[in-house]
């Protein structure tokens, strides 16, 4: 268009030119199949810019989501983590009570037993003190028999019998 312009003749009216018309037209139908095709060119790469656009919040909103889905996830590892943290100090607080408990179930029973055992003990020994006792009062009798005037006869022919031995 500007060299149609500028080969154009000046008209004599101040700065007007004389334009070939059928030269003009062509530039005018070539214009009209340039523009339309640098308008679908430039809605081709507005079409194109939508399109990625588009990809591009798709691929943001499946990131977001996975993301989110992660987040929930290791949430939800992290709330059963502490679950059975929590589950896991409970039994130990139980087993120990119940340890605890037994200990002393088992040192009360240990107690009855050495108490029992004792009694026993002071038991049997009362009755052989009394049984010693008791054979000690027939040693006593014995010795006071043979120790009287009858146990002197006694006494010679044991004695006797003694010295026969040797």
């Amino acid at each position: 268009m500007e060299t149609l312009i500028d080969t154009s003749k000046a008209a004599r009216a101040g700065g007007h030119i004389v334009v070939d018309r059928t030269k003009a037209i062509e530039l005018v139908d070539q214009l009209r199949l340039a523009v339309p095709k640098e308008v679908r060119a430039a809605e081709e790469v507005l079409a194109q810019k939508d399109h990625i656009l588009n990809l591009a919040q798709t691929e943001a909103r499946r990131t977001k989501s996975t993301a989110e889905d992660e987040y929930r996830e290791r949430l939800n590892k992290h709330e059963l983590v502490n679950q059975a943290e929590q589950r896991a100090m409970t039994i130990l607080r139980d087993a120990e009570e119940r340890a605890r408990r037994m200990v002393e179930q088992a040192e009360t029973q240990s107690q009855a037993c050495r108490t029992e055992a004792d009694a026993y003990a002071l038991r049997s020994l009362r009755t052989l003190e009394q049984e010693v006792s008791n054979i000690n009062s027939v040693v006593r009798r014995g010795i006071d028999v043979l120790s009287g005037p009858a146990s002197a006869n006694l006494s010679s022919h044991y004695f006797d019998d003694a010295e026969l031995v040797r």
